[in-house]
């Protein structure tokens, strides 16, 4: 792109390039709009792109640069109160502590997430970020509260896939069973 493009066509175009699988331009242009949104004065916009950033990086394996721009992303929403995003990255921050098998610090970013999320009333996002917590817990070795948690996130999603209805429809025969109810 020209240097004459705004922060938000800039924005526009790295989302283009990363849906194409152009990851390498995506993030020289998400680096040319977080820059220009930052210039602007919109902080959550350039966080947008940081998070961006640290997805990308995540994916091509640059674990250091995708925590640097994760936890950077992170520090601005929650400067600026924005939970939902927040929520978002932290999300996104144990994905990657998870890919790294950095258990651990995958089971908090996690637990922090889905707990924001349910402040927000977020059920959807909670469910799915419990269910991942509830694979981190599960490899960390505690096989109880792994599965519990997890399936707490099955019943706590909106939308859940046909898979995750038909494994909601087991848990719900396997209580019934258990319980005589």
């Amino acid at each position: 792109m020209d240097k004459t493009s705004s922060a938000p066509e800039l924005k526009e175009e790295g989302l283009r390039l990363f849906q194409e699988g152009l990851y390498e331009e995506a993030v020289v242009i998400f680096e040319e709009a977080q820059e220009a949104f930052t210039s602007e004065g919109d902080e959550i916009e350039a966080g947008e792109m940081m998070n961006n950033l640290g997805v990308i990086y995540r994916m091509r394996g640059q674990w250091e640069e995708a925590i640097s721009a994760l936890e950077e992303a992170q520090a601005i929403f929650g400067r600026l109160d924005d939970h939902n995003r927040e929520a978002q990255t932290l999300g996104n921050l144990g994905g990657l502590y998870a890919s790294m098998g950095e258990r651990n610090e995958a089971k908090e970013c996690l637990r922090q997430a889905a707990d924001i999320f349910a402040e927000l009333g977020d059920a959807q996002h909670q469910g799915e970020t419990l269910l991942a917590l509830g694979v981190q817990i599960w490899k960390l070795g505690d096989r109880k509260e792994g599965l519990a948690i997890y399936e707490s996130g099955l019943h706590t999603l909106q939308k859940p896939t046909i898979s995750q209805k038909a494994l909601r429809g087991l848990l719900n025969l396997r209580h019934r069973l258990l319980t005589g109810a």
